[in-house]
């Protein structure tokens, strides 16, 4: 039994024993304080098929930061292999080799994540939710890790991803546009990730823009009535929409090279 094993056996039981939601919660949060994220996804896919109709905002949160963490670690490690990549197919006798098959171990992690997530937004979290800021929240979110899969898929698989993805931003866009204020967090991280996602894997520019400048300017056009609560949060996303607006306008070599670390995202 390995390391990780033995620790899920001791909290989650072994034979497993049934938990309830506060438990597993409880147990995500540690994790999360311990910085084993894997763990935490495990505790947050636990307490969200215990729950009973949709998730608080604070379970909603703990399930987001777990998936955000593990995938996001990955998509940091395949990143710097893809430049490592790049470096030593210029050499003569580089190990493209060795550093490609260890790519294919981090994106199979990487699809597995994204399965298990989008396994809960389309058997569970969707179906489950009628309020319109958790809709446009999981309508988001699965936006968002079809996107990390079409990030290094190719083929039909990139293609299919991409379509998915499209269909989950623009599902979230609708509601958000109709239902949520110009300046309400979820909606500005939404307008945020799907212009990435016009800008990086449909590599349709003009949208990406057109999408953060509508954002960014119907956001400021009512500052003023924002509420102390989602103040901070709004004005950070829009400095990160008008970040990516320079950068996107500034016709960079970075930007051309894909270098995605360098396009902001909402969490």
């Amino acid at each position: 039994m390995c390391i990780r094993d033995s620790i899920n056996a001791e909290y989650m039981g072994y034979p497993q024993m049934s938990k309830s939601k506060e438990e597993y919660v409880f147990l995500a949060r540690m994790s999360e304080q311990s910085e084993r994220y894997d763990e935490m996804v495990d505790y947050s896919i636990e307490f969200t098929k215990k729950a009973k109709g949709e998730l608080t905002v604070d379970e909603r949160n703990i399930l987001s930061v777990a998936f955000k963490n593990a995938v996001g670690s990955r998509r940091a490690s395949w990143r710097v292999l893809t430049s490592l990549e790049q470096k030593e197919e210029k050499k003569e006798h580089g190990n493209v080799e060795k550093i490609r098959k260890y790519k294919q171990t981090i994106e199979k992690e990487l699809k597995t994540y994204c399965d298990k997530v989008m396994g809960l937004l389309d058997d569970t979290l969707i179906p489950s939710t009628s309020a319109d800021e958790p809709k446009v929240f999981f309508y988001k979110m699965k936006g968002d890790y079809l996107r990390y899969l079409a990030e290094f898929q190719k083929g039909e698989a990139k293609n299919a991803s991409s379509n998915k993805a499209l269909e989950a931003y623009q599902s979230a866009h609708k509601i958000a546009s109709e239902k949520l204020a110009s300046t309400h967090p979820i909606r500005l991280g939404l307008a945020l990730n799907f212009s990435v996602f016009y800008y990086e894997i449909m590599q349709q520019s003009d949208k990406a823009v057109e999408m953060a400048k509508n954002a960014f300017d119907e956001a400021i056009a009512s500052l003023d009535n924002v509420t102390d609560e989602s103040y901070k949060d709004a004005t950070l996303i829009m400095q990160l929409l008008r970040d990516n607006l320079t950068l996107w306008s500034s016709d960079a070599p970075e930007e051309k090279d894909g270098q995605s670390n360098l396009i902001h995202t909402s969490k």
